[in-house]
């Protein structure tokens, strides 16, 4: 038989569309995650922009920044930055726990993160109730809320994939040759961890 005729008789033994053949090593989910990510980035960057240009204007009238009367719980900020830098520790455990094929460590990394997640999140609820100013008072206190209101918007769309991901796990759904939901949920947790970071130093530290 030719060359050919071989590849005719294959092609009818092959059914459903040919395989897919890609570009680049990076599977296109993990690539779709990264290109959301950028966009999610020139959000924030859309946000630190009003932040620092509102700082310039204000700083060059009252003479300080922020506004006096306005205080920054500095040091709850900075716990609750180590908790979400903690998260993003087990976290990475859980994924490499799953491709060793260690599912225990992947549902006891799930949920460690899923709790250090959480906890930041109602700390910095608990902070917005003690913190003593609204959006109204100041260009400052909007920009305030503005940004790290963003920051928790996205800690809790993390904590919804967390959670599914983590029922998965507990499922027996993930295998090391089938983690993807894991990386890509991964990748985006480390993203709000990575992000946070700069909004803590812009906004509580400068």
């Amino acid at each position: 038989m030719t060359a050919a005729a071989e590849a005719h008789a294959s092609g009818h033994d092959h059914h459903g569309p040919p395989p897919i053949h890609y570009s680049s090593r990076i599977s296109p989910s993990v690539l779709g995650m990264f290109l959301f990510i950028a966009s999610e980035i020139m959000l924030f960057g859309s946000f630190f922009t009003v932040y620092f240009f509102d700082r310039v204007a204000n700083h060059g009238v009252n003479g300080h920044w922020p506004p006096a009367g306005l205080h920054r719980p500095v040091f709850v900020a900075g716990v609750n930055t180590l908790i979400l830098v903690t998260s993003s520790g087990t976290m990475h455990w859980a994924t490499t726990s799953i491709k060793r094929g260690n599912r225990a460590g992947l549902r006891a990394g799930l949920a460690l993160t899923f709790l250090l997640g959480l906890t930041f999140l109602l700390t910095q609820v608990i902070e917005y109730h003690r913190i003593g100013f609204n959006t109204s008072d100041s260009s400052f206190a909007a920009t305030f809320f503005g940004l790290t209101g963003l920051h928790g918007a996205h800690v809790f769309v993390g904590l919804t994939i967390l959670l599914v991901m983590t029922i998965r796990a507990f499922r027996g759904h993930f295998t090391p040759e089938h983690h993807h939901g894991v990386e890509i949920g991964g990748i985006y947790w480390h993203f709000v961890d990575v992000m946070w970071i700069v909004v803590y130093v812009t906004v509580y530290l400068l």
